[in-house]
């Protein structure tokens, strides 16, 4: 059965203005557990947005190195379940056998929160390199990412309450683009939504509106993409991890003002104005 729910929902609310106080609607972004099973068995949980199920479940088994390309997922079945959404991911032979024994690796004491010393190694995993890369962008480029996103976020128009990742061409513009309530989810359903139409990640750069936490740095390198560019502020941890992998991060763009934090050779002209 193939899940379909409506992505927002139209609530009263009472709005407080200077003028006074009345009743009014509003649209607000839903939001629903989602749950990744892996030979019928949960592997992860997600409280996201109830749209593009199936970009969601092929870019989270590819941006957490689950497979290693679409061709090793044999089937994708979205069920809902009133409570959630369960997505039951079938693996081919030789990808569900790596998956078995990373679980059983991952299997460990709890009581602090995490799952032993792998979880610890897991969440720090290595990034994929992507210093080979030999995209370069303009200054312009960056800034025009950026607007353009806004552009074909559908349902933050509406609710004004969700991020968005979107694959920016320079020749092309934004390509692709998909929203969430939570950033990584946004991140993953782009992901599987490249891989799906079969755009290489090495091609452009990932522009989101959210902060860069290092998991965003890693599924960006999972993607194949040199350049993540982000309205928002980074974290140490995720320039760092950046830096490591090859790629260049831009973030803080604002209008035409942006920050480079890494690898500033590939963006090719505006870098050379030093601000405190």
């Amino acid at each position: 059965m193939t899940a379909r729910r409506k992505a927002i929902a139209q609530i009263s609310r009472l709005a407080r203005r200077a003028g006074g106080t009345a009743a009014a609607n509003r649209m607000v972004p839903e939001e629903t557990p989602v749950a990744f099973s892996f030979a019928g068995t949960t592997h992860a949980v997600m409280m996201a947005s109830p749209a593009d199920f199936e970009d969601f479940a092929l870019g989270f088994s590819l941006t957490e190195g689950i497979i290693a390309s679409p061709d090793e997922i044999e089937a994708i079945e979205v069920e809902d379940h009133g409570a959630g959404i369960d997505i039951q991911i079938r693996l081919k032979d030789q990808a569900n056998t790596r998956f078995e024994a990373r679980r059983r690796r991952l299997a460990g004491p709890v009581g602090c929160g995490l799952c032993g010393i792998e979880s610890i190694e897991e969440a720090m995993r290595s990034v994929n390199s992507v210093g080979a890369s030999t995209l370069t962008l303009e200054a312009n480029d960056i800034v025009r990412s950026v607007k353009l996103l806004s552009k074909v976020q559908p349902l933050h128009t509406e609710t004004g309450a969700v991020h968005a990742a979107g694959f920016y061409l320079p020749d092309r513009g934004v390509v692709m683009a998909r929203e969430d309530v939570g950033r990584h989810n946004a991140l993953d359903k782009l992901a599987g939504a490249l891989a799906r139409a079969g755009i290489n990640g090495a091609s452009g750069a990932v522009v989101v509106t959210s902060r860069v936490s290092v998991e965003m740095v890693q599924k960006t390198a999972a993607i194949g993409s040199a350049v993540i560019i982000a309205v928002s502020a980074p974290t140490a941890l995720a320039i760092r991890t950046a830096d490591e992998a090859g790629m260049t991060l831009v973030a803080l763009v604002r209008g035409d003002d942006f920050d480079i934090f890494t690898h500033p050779d590939r963006v090719v002209s505006g870098v050379a104005k030093h601000v405190a």
